[in-house]
């Protein structure tokens, strides 16, 4: 049940971590973040710089630095640490050492008395959610990661640069691993409401040009782009974190794309994978079921198949 003090923590008080941190005081639902980090004083200047920054937002906020015992009263625990990415790397390829970084943080948070939502931003972020899931052994609806959601923002600018229509008017999602095995159910996209497929027979000129596999393909490496550029993404998964928050804060029971333990859902069971769920006050309420074509459902399992690896890979760290 969600703390009405509405107090975030943030483990992890890098590029990442601070980027959610102003996210969040940018959208005014927060009155209180904590950052956690082994590295204390880095930790308490980036809370004295988003401090600086909290005076000229809509709603005051305090923003300091603490340990986990600060987590006990915290509504949303935002797990951010662990090694970012390197030119070249994949999120998978992170793996060994963010797995050792999530051993130094099990047991004192869990320890720490928090009963609210944790949402993982640690890649690989669907091997971490069901790694931390496990081994705390909270409830599923309170251990997600946000999944696919940043995937399918990307999916929404490529689409809104190809088509010259605005990214908030079209609806889709991107599926399955927070990587390069990700896919798009392309049955599923419409276009202020009307279906993609429709739309290229109808406007062929237009939408017939659209290269499926063009889009697949600037989706799942827009991100190493952006490493590949300035070695490290910040702005776009702390946009995504501060809209999941106000989801839960304000109980919208919104359908986002997280990664989700799934239990028979899409023929999946014991993984965490990037699905749209509905998110409210207590993190997930509900997971939607998309029917996919018999392509689309193979180009998820083999998505979750990627995943399931990685997760028994874990476990041996």
């Amino acid at each position: 049940m969600i703390n009405l003090a509405r107090k975030i923590a943030i483990i992890g008080a890098g590029h990442v971590g601070s980027h959610c941190a102003f996210s969040l005081i940018t959208q005014g639902d927060t009155s209180e973040i904590v950052f956690i980090d082994i590295d204390k004083p880095k930790a308490a200047a980036q809370a004295g710089d988003i401090a600086d920054a909290a005076c000229f937002m809509p709603h005051p906020v305090i923003v300091r630095s603490g340990d986990y015992e600060d987590c006990r009263d915290a509504a949303i625990v935002v797990l951010a640490a662990g090694v970012p990415r390197k030119p070249g790397q994949t999120r998978l390829d992170t793996m060994g050492d963010s797995i050792r970084v999530m051993k130094e943080i099990i047991h004192p948070l869990k320890n720490s008395g928090f009963e609210g939502v944790l949402i993982c931003i640690s890649n690989p972020a669907d091997v971490i959610a069901n790694y931390m899931r496990k081994h705390i052994g909270w409830a599923k609806h309170r251990v997600f990661s946000t999944g696919t959601s940043l995937d399918t923002a990307r999916l929404k600018r490529v689409f809104s640069e190809e088509i010259g229509i605005d990214s908030r008017s079209i609806q889709c999602f991107s599926l399955g691993e927070h990587g390069d095995s990700s896919m798009i159910p392309f049955s599923h996209v419409s276009i202020g409401g009307k279906p993609l497929f429709e739309l290229m027979k109808e406007k062929p000129d237009i939408f017939g040009q659209l290269d499926l596999e063009h889009v697949l393909h600037r989706t799942r490496t827009i991100g190493m782009d952006i490493i590949n550029g300035k070695n490290s993404t910040e702005f776009g998964i702390g946009s995504v974190l501060a809209d999941m928050v106000k989801a839960i804060f304000h109980d919208e029971h919104r359908v986002m794309p997280v990664s989700a333990l799934l239990e028979g859902e899409y023929g999946q069971t014991e993984i965490h994978v990037g699905v749209p769920a509905v998110i409210g006050k207590n993190g997930i309420e509900e997971i939607i079921e998309l029917h996919l074509t018999g392509e689309e459902q193979k180009l998820f399992e083999e998505s979750c198949e990627v995943i399931r690896q990685h997760i028994s890979l874990a476990d041996k760290i």
